[in-house]
């Protein structure tokens, strides 16, 4: 079996407090949709959380608009500590998380009616896209972008979707792609371009120069979700100016405020095992069988890119679609690449929370 990246499943969020942070999310990107809420200890991870089994509470949530979700993260068993520094463009790991947008105009006029904190103003990207940014109550950057497909039209007021891919900071591009590339399948690049930019210019130290890649794929992603996980893109950036460029998760532990990791829904985990032990990017986490999270189940696995950012796959084997009817669908042995039928993933849809 061929391993099939099926799209964007998640961008894992460490927040300070799950239930707040999630109630901005639905308000700003309408992902209002409950895949799963699970409070449990984290045996497996302990590879990232100092050797010590942590305890957490996770909420996996989605748009039926369309693109990836969010796994919103917080320990029960400690704190959630921030950086020490100042995080700044350029630094190694998950810096922005994408959102489509079906009118980027309409949607800065929402979140600066509604109070959000945007940071600089309207602009455009290398492609003369139109694009800004803002910040979640807990100081994470969000980029929204012009969307690139949808699932349905939910009609959400801030005209947003899901997570439609991530600015990532690198160390060089070149041996990133090996990554992002080879293994991951963005083998478009939209433009790869070096210098000042204006999008970039309201960023901390967004005001030197970088280079700036942005990676889509050629083909539709396949799979059971990827008509619902929809097309993303990557953009690697490398800053060509700063000497102080750190990693993001420097001395924390994984589920630290922030961008924790980018997670991939995929078949054929033991053929991508092979294939990124084969390209140097070895499986450093793999529950091995199906993981229980509840009302959800998989095996997963993780990568760490060449500068130690977090990338995990997931398998899904079991998921609930209406929760309420006790209706869960099992993918273990689904024919590879098949798409569910429409009608299935709109019935998730019902598991939608209500503000």
């Amino acid at each position: 079996m061929k391993t099939i990246i099926c799209g964007i499943q998640q961008m894992g969020i460490g927040v300070p407090n799950v239930a707040e942070s999630w109630k901005w999310y639905r308000k700003f990107f309408g992902v209002n949709v409950k895949v799963f809420e699970e409070a449990a200890e984290a045996p497996l991870m302990t590879r990232y959380t100092g050797g010590v089994v942590h305890s957490r509470t996770a909420t996996l949530a989605l748009s039926m608009e369309g693109g990836g979700g969010f796994e919103i993260w917080q320990f029960t068993s400690r704190n959630t500590e921030k950086a020490s520094f100042d995080v700044q463009l350029g630094d190694y790991g998950l810096y922005a998380c994408k959102i489509k947008s079906r009118d980027v105009a309409a949607s800065y006029a929402y979140f600066k009616s509604n109070g959000a904190k945007i940071i600089g103003e309207l602009s455009k990207n290398p492609n003369g896209e139109p694009t800004f940014y803002v910040e979640d109550p807990n100081g994470n950057l969000f980029q929204i972008v012009a969307g690139r497909g949808y699932f349905s039209n939910t009609k959400h007021p801030s005209f947003c979707g899901g997570v439609a891919g991530s600015i990532i900071g690198v160390s060089d591009i070149s041996n990133a792609l090996k990554l992002y590339r080879d293994i991951l399948g963005y083998s478009v690049s939209e433009y790869d371009v070096e210098g000042t930019f204006e999008d970039f210019a309201a960023i901390p130290a967004g005001e030197g120069r970088f280079r700036r890649v942005l990676l889509t794929h050629p083909e539709a992603r396949k799979g059971p979700f990827a008509k619902l996980l929809g097309p993303t893109e990557i953009e690697l950036v490398q800053a060509m100016d700063r000497t102080d460029v750190r990693r993001i998760f420097e001395n924390r532990f994984w589920g630290d405020w922030g961008f924790i990791h980018l997670c991939f829904d995929i078949q054929g985990m033991d053929q991508l095992k092979e294939a990124c032990e084969s390209n140097g990017f070895p499986f450093t986490v793999d529950s091995s069988e199906t993981f229980d999270m509840g009302e959800a189940g998989g095996r997963f696995s993780y990568v760490e890119d060449p500068d130690g950012t977090w990338i995990e796959f997931v398998e899904t084997h079991k998921v609930p679609i209406l929760k309420k009817w006790g209706w869960y669908i099992n993918l273990k042995n689904r024919k590879p690449g098949k798409y569910l039928p429409n009608w299935m993933l709109r019935v998730m849809g019902l598991n939608k929370v209500k503000d």
